[in-house]
């Protein structure tokens, strides 16, 4: 900041959508990836209506989506997506069949050496990322398929001999804590 006051810490509160068809979009968000709507209802005086929806009992909501607006042309890229972590590969597992039974059969497992991911488009063509951290920090970007049939140990062993020869690896820990430093100091 101009005066060398420190910035103040932010975390991502939500993220809004623009929706074609709200109630299958809900339908996509609460049926397939686990959200539940918090509220809904219409919005100014043009026919918009809003949907609230969230994952966690402390915040009110994580997605926001609106219909009723101009919509954006979709086309998935990488870079312009959603991310959600969760805990575990299983978990990405779980994720991958329950969208393949949704019907949704474009899923790109990709490891960022930092994370597993997989990326895939919601019916409306938003890009989405469900990602598991690994124990591992390189430089980003970075990005390799990887094979999510695999055990969790043979996807580990997998991902350290892919990476161990990239730029800044170490095992996470050791980057969070230096990282931890470099903010402190700010």
């Amino acid at each position: 900041m101009p005066d060398n006051t420190p910035a103040p810490r932010l975390t991502l509160g939500h993220s809004t959508l623009a929706a074609r068809d709200l109630d299958n979009l809900c339908a996509f968000y609460c049926d397939v990836l686990g959200f539940e709507v918090t509220n809904r209802g219409p919005v100014g005086d043009e026919g918009a209506e809003l949907a609230f929806l969230s994952q966690d009992p402390a915040v009110h909501h994580q997605i926001a989506m609106v219909s009723g607006i101009p919509v954006p042309d979709p086309a998935f890229r990488m870079v312009d997506h959603l991310a959600f972590r969760t805990g575990t590969l299983d978990d990405l597992r779980a994720l991958r069949a329950a969208l393949l039974a949704a019907g949704i059969d474009d899923v790109i497992p990709i490891t960022h050496g930092n994370a597993w991911s997989i990326y895939f488009t919601d019916p409306e063509g938003n890009g989405i990322e469900c990602y598991v951290d690994t124990p591992f920090h390189i430089a980003q970007p970075y990005g390799k398929g990887f094979d999510l049939d695999q055990s969790d140990q043979e996807i580990v062993e997998a991902t350290r001999e892919l990476i161990e020869s990239e730029p800044e690896f170490r095992p996470m820990a050791e980057w969070q804590e230096d990282f931890a430093k470099r903010i402190e100091r700010r």
